[in-house]
């Protein structure tokens, strides 16, 4: 498992590691490891698969609020993704900046998204399938929802978002009052 470096305090990048052989291959997505060196200790609450038919779909950005801010690992299974974190930490030296990355079935990178911040991703190919491990349960009256195309975000989205659930859209710019999240 390596870990490389990012620009954003607290994310992190892991590569799992692939075992191939005749029969197929294996590959550990998670153990004590993992939840100590990537998931700060906490336990998974909650884990959830999410497939996306279409290429240029964008879901997110995302996020609870306190007390239910989480940690989010995750994982390509299938297809490749252009995964997007924001920081919405009210004290962070980079609030409002956003991390992205390339992830991919092939690749076998995970993204480490610890508290504090937003989520999305917009699928670069057909027939996306992630897997997501959290360290607290989805509570709708926590939610956050940043608008992908607000443009105080800056995000550079590779492709012409093409498809996002109503709840995506109609979500709200950020306004000069927004102060960040406490963690």
């Amino acid at each position: 498992m390596k870990s490389p470096t990012n620009s954003l305090p607290g994310m992190i990048v892991g590569i799992l590691k692939n075992f191939d052989d005749a029969r197929g291959s294996f590959t550990k997505l998670f153990n004590e490891d993992i939840k100590v060196n990537y998931f700060g200790g906490k336990e998974i609450k909650e884990i959830n698969f999410s497939s996306t038919k279409r290429k240029g779909t964008c879901r997110g950005l995302h996020y609870q609020t306190i007390p239910y801010t989480e940690v989010k690992v995750v994982y390509c299974l299938r297809g490749t993704i252009f995964d997007v974190a924001v920081d919405l930490r009210r004290d962070s030296d980079t609030f409002l900046s956003y991390y992205s990355q390339i992830i991919s079935s092939e690749s076998k990178k995970f993204l480490m998204i610890p508290e504090g911040f937003a989520h999305g991703y917009q699928t670069l190919t057909n027939n996306c399938e992630l897997l997501y491990l959290h360290s607290t349960k989805y509570t709708p009256k926590s939610q956050g929802i940043l608008n992908a195309k607000d443009p105080a975000l800056k995000i550079k989205w590779p492709l012409e978002i093409t498809f996002r659930s109503e709840r995506d859209q109609n979500a709200k710019f950020l306004s000069q009052s927004f102060r960040g999240l406490r963690i």
